[in-house]
């Protein structure tokens, strides 16, 4: 039924509302693309079934609902029960019928199922908010993601989906919701950080009576999935954040650009697209405001260069992705030579929230020049992996150590990249520094879109360096010669390094390079391409010249640098002989085994599998 009025959608909402509280019970099972990897589809239709089989809908009015991505996908397929917040982790479908009968059916908990307390006297977390792991956490972006089924638009709506919007079009004028938005100090979540107000000032005052707003979601960063789970999860809210852009600077269109290989976010937004029109929130005269705007979305192919914002507009105008030289900026000539707004997903997402709840309210979290909060993908070497969203300001030790539980197996923390591919490597005594972007700029790094990369003692810094190399390499247009050509020299020197072949001036030609490439470059990919290996030089130094002047990699990673010994303090203990995969290892129990060199791959599984330091890095094979 279309929703003519603010009124009708207010009624509307409220039912809703009134509706999803009358719940006694309702099932979450996170579906993000993480869980359901793991098998979370087949929990969600045993749950069905079961649920379905004791009657249980009837009897305890309970309620099945599959999620968009729940945060802890180390742990999943996840199961969030609701109201008592408790949350199951690992599910499997045979669990299926002891979560009715036990937890839906006679109130009880699952020990074996929830997650566990570190130290020495453990115990039981029955509920999400005992979980470290979500404990520093303050979701804004991403409140409804994982809480409500992304497909259907009821779902959104009962949690106050578009009432921002209506809040927008009934109680202020355009102006006025462009103020909210600058002195809330919301900044663009998609690297840069420039403030969104100035930006949507710039494309409202331009003199072209045609605008557009864009959502960028051309996310491309290794071990990011930030943009993808807020479509995903809850595609309303950036669909609500766009329509209120586009009210303030004066649009009357939208489009969506989003990676081809994420089918179900451009399912899911391509469904929340098509609610919205069917109920009147997209279109003409929406809500009887006189205000009309709608959206289209295009799916890119997946060039990362493309989140670039001109080369985003070449590809969606069906050109070659390609940038082209700055100003004049989108916000000033873009799409079609109209003035064009770019954001990237999260920015949108914050939009609502603003309106909602004021921009003073939005401005009291994070720091003085960083405002609200930040999600970030946190990947890696750390324990609980997942989607996370902090206030700006936390500190990487918060992140890496409290909410993502610290490095596993006993290893040493090292280094983190907060900021992508084109972000710095910051090292472990950098781990008090705020997360923002300022902080971030002055030790070297980038905020980025929010990929987190945490490295352990067994990652080289070197290797790090050239793997992103290569990614930006790969990834470049090859449109201007400083990153076309700077890049591919740049991995020739790392390769050397790495290989044992590079000579002692292979460190000032890095730097050089890297100032020539960040100066000269045409767009943001080029002139941050250099960050990862410059920020590594500058806090991994060492290590560089432990590769060209003593030829060994202290992280046993370059294999033609490494070799790895069987000390004495070996107790024979057998481990490093069941990981070696080539049978490089013999010996028999409590005695000091051996390592057959002829044999031995350099991959390090025995280094890795030894709890007692027996086994030594060694350099380059003689």
């Amino acid at each position: 039924m279309k929703i003519k009025t603010v009124a009708q959608l207010e009624k509307r909402a409220n039912t809703l509302r009134r509706k999803r509280e009358a719940v006694p019970m309702r099932l979450l099972v996170c579906s993000g693309p993480g869980c359901l990897a793991v098998g979370a589809g087949e929990v969600a239709e045993a749950l069905r079934k079961s649920l379905r089989r004791h009657g249980a809908k009837k009897k305890a009015g309970v309620v099945l609902t599959r999620t968009g991505c729940q945060g802890l996908c180390e742990r999943g397929p996840l199961l969030t029960v609701e109201p008592a917040g408790t949350l199951y982790q690992k599910v499997k479908p045979k669990d299926a019928d002891e979560i009715v009968e036990k937890t839906v059916l006679a109130g009880e908990l699952i020990p074996r199922l929830l997650a566990t307390s570190k130290g020495k006297k453990k115990r039981r977390l029955k509920t999400r908010a005992e979980i470290p792991f979500y404990k520093k956490q303050r979701l804004v972006a991403l409140e409804n993601v994982g809480r409500i089924d992304p497909e259907k638009i009821d779902d959104a709506l009962a949690m106050g989906a578009y009432l921002s919007l209506a809040k927008a079009l009934s109680g202020a004028s355009p102006e006025e919701v462009l103020d909210q938005v600058t002195e809330a100090g919301l900044r663009g979540r998609g690297g840069a950080g420039f403030p969104a107000g100035r930006k949507w000032r710039l494309c409202r005052d331009a003199e072209d009576e045609k605008k557009y707003v864009l959502c960028n979601c051309d996310e491309g960063d290794p071990g990011a999935f930030m943009d993808r789970s807020l479509f995903e999860g809850d595609p309303h809210r950036v669909l609500e954040g766009m329509a209120i852009g586009a009210y303030a600077i004066g649009a009357d269109e939208g489009i969506i650009y989003v990676r081809d290989e994420y089918p179900l976010a451009v399912a899911n937004t391509a469904r929340a697209i098509d609610q919205a029109r069917e109920a009147g929130l997209l279109g003409k005269n929406i809500l009887g405001t006189g205000f009309s705007f709608d959206v289209r979305l295009v799916r890119g192919s997946g060039a990362f260069v493309c989140g670039e914002e001109t080369a985003l507009i070449a590809s969606v105008e069906g050109r070659v992705g390609e940038p082209v030289p700055r100003p004049p900026y989108p916000a000033e000539s873009g799409l079609g030579g109209h003035p064009t707004n770019i954001n990237n997903v999260e920015t949108w997402a914050n939009v609502p929230v603003i309106v909602r709840d004021g921009a003073k309210a939005f401005a009291s979290i994070g720091t003085d020049g960083s405002k609200g909060t930040k999600v970030f993908c946190l990947v890696g070497k750390v324990i609980n992996t997942g989607l996370i969203e902090v206030p700006m300001g936390a500190t990487l030790k918060e992140i890496v150590y409290d909410i993502g539980g610290g490095v596993p197996r006993g290893r040493t923390f090292k280094a983190v990249q907060p900021g992508g591919p084109s972000g710095g490597c910051l090292p472990a005594e950098k781990i008090d520094l705020p997360v923002d972007f300022e902080s971030l700029n002055e030790a070297g790094s980038i905020m980025g879109s929010g990929g987190m990369i945490v490295m352990d003692d067994r990652t080289c810094m070197v290797d790090v360096a050239k793997y992103f190399t290569q990614f930006l390499v790969d990834e470049s247009c090859g449109k201007c010669v400083p990153c076309r050509e700077g890049l591919r020299r740049q991995l020739e020197i790392l390769e050397a390094i790495t290989q044992g072949e590079a000579d002692g001036g292979a460190i000032d030609r890095l730097e050089k390079l890297g100032e020539g490439i960040a100066f000269g470059s045409l767009c943001g990919l080029g002139k941050t391409a250099p960050n990862p290996m410059l920020s590594t030089l500058r806090y991994f130094r060492e290590e560089y010249e432990a590769h060209i002047a003593e030829g060994r990699c202290p992280a046993g990673v370059c294999r033609p640098l490494t070799t790895f010994e069987i000390t004495d303090e070996c107790n024979g203990c057998g481990a490093c002989v069941r990981a070696c995969p080539t049978e490089a290892i013999e010996g028999t129990k409590k005695e000091v085994h051996t390592l057959d060199q002829a044999k031995c791959i350099q991959c390090g599984a025995c280094f890795d599998a030894c709890k007692f330091d027996a086994v030594r890095i060694g350099g380059k094979p003689s």
